[in-house]
């Protein structure tokens, strides 16, 4: 090839212009949000790749071809929700008597769907510290078809080593799914490391802006790509046009964006260690985390979520969280606005009363990528009265 034929390899050049040409009819440089729901065609099958909006649509197959080319996927399937998609996943996986491991301090959302919508039809479940290989063949059975991996852990930022998982799986026939979502790709590239299934919720870092939601799945091969899309039109959980621009406008500023959660979640947590209200802190960027070489060996940087235990238990931990000022009390994570939320009350409700709960003395932040000084400031307020 030479120079001029090359396709772009940079990351954040891949952000911006992978399957993002300019507009043929128009020259516009951005994707137009094609609103139709269907397309015409010159005979009867014979079209352009588009027949009606829910199997597929110009905008969506945009933000599918730059997200594969962020994960080095070899495709993309977009959904109206990170839970439309881990649904997808898992039913094209895993179905009755089958076995699923997940971790023992997965999102609560994805411990609802396992436990409370799959386990009904006769999917078999059990949860494992899945920062250990040997706790993983601990609750191997021989039904089990699927592994499921967070890394970082939502909410208590655990590390799980991508490749050794994949050893384990792989060696005794099962798929490996990584939930990418607080890493992203710019950060983690799970498929590199050996992961067969990558998914998101483009609800966070993706689309970076709280306004939108959206889920993604990133497959490794072309065989789990069609299984999976055929989920994607048969139930139709399918995003519009405008959340897949929404989501595609945000991928193109996703490497700046990380850097500066980066640099303001590590002075966060570094504030937060020296703090006296403050029991433990919870961050894989610190030397003290006990995955922190792990994460430093399979990401570029270390993220923008950061956990605390607050020393008070959890009455002190529900008064901080109403008292921060630029810290909004929320749900929700990875835009550019800083979040703060109790999860045992909040986004892990669901796990209360399981293996799973989440321990109530537990404050989770998603560092946003405001000026430092005032971050810290607002912080050190609440923890101090």
């Amino acid at each position: 090839m030479t120079g001029s034929d090359q396709q772009p390899s940079g990351f954040e050049t891949r952000a911006i212009h992978a399957g993002q040409d300019a507009d043929s009819a128009t020259g516009a440089v951005i994707v137009p949000i094609h609103l139709a729901t269907t397309f015409a065609q010159d005979a009867v099958g014979k079209h352009s790749g588009f027949e009606y909006g829910r199997s597929g649509n110009p905008t969506r197959s945009a933000l599918e071809s730059c997200v594969a080319s962020l994960e080095g996927a070899a495709r993309g399937l977009a959904f109206s929700s990170g839970m439309a998609a881990e649904d997808a996943v898992l039913r094209a996986l895993a179905g009755p008597g089958d076995h699923i491991v997940i971790p023992d301090d997965a999102y609560g959302g994805t411990f609802r769907l396992v436990s409370k919508v799959l386990a009904p039809t006769g999917v078999r479940w059990s949860s494992a510290a899945l920062a250990s290989t040997d706790a993983l063949r601990a609750a191997w059975t021989d039904a089990t078809k699927v592994v499921w991996v967070e890394t970082p852990t939502n909410p208590n930022l655990g590390i799980v080593d991508i490749a050794a998982v994949a050893e384990v799986a792989h060696e005794r026939g099962a798929v490996l799914v990584v939930d990418n979502t607080f890493a992203t790709p710019y950060l983690q590239r799970p498929i590199e490391l050996g992961a067969d299934v990558v998914v998101h919720s483009s609800t966070k870092y993706l689309g970076g802006h709280s306004d939108v939601v959206g889920g993604f799945v990133a497959v490794a091969d072309d065989e789990l790509g069609e299984r999976i899309g055929f989920l994607q039109n048969a139930v139709g959980g399918v995003p519009s046009p405008f959340d897949c621009y929404l989501v595609l406008r945000g991928v193109k500023t996703l490497g700046v964006r990380m850097d500066r959660h980066c640099v303001n979640a590590t002075a966060v947590a570094e504030m937060l260690v020296r703090h006296p209200a403050v029991a433990r802190v919870l961050h894989p960027g610190l030397a003290s985390h006990p995955g922190h070489d792990v994460a430093a060996r399979q990401m570029r940087g270390f993220g923008g979520m950061v956990s605390f235990l607050a020393a008070g238990g959890e009455e002190a931990a529900l008064e901080l969280v109403a008292r921060t000022k630029v810290f909004t009390l929320a749900e929700s994570l990875g835009a550019v606005e800083s979040l703060i939320e109790h999860p045992a009350r909040m986004t892990h409700a669901s796990a209360e009363g399981s293996p799973l709960a989440v321990d109530p003395a537990l404050v989770r932040l998603s560092v946003g990528i405001e000026t430092l000084d005032d971050l810290l400031a607002d912080l050190d307020q609440a923890l101090s009265r």
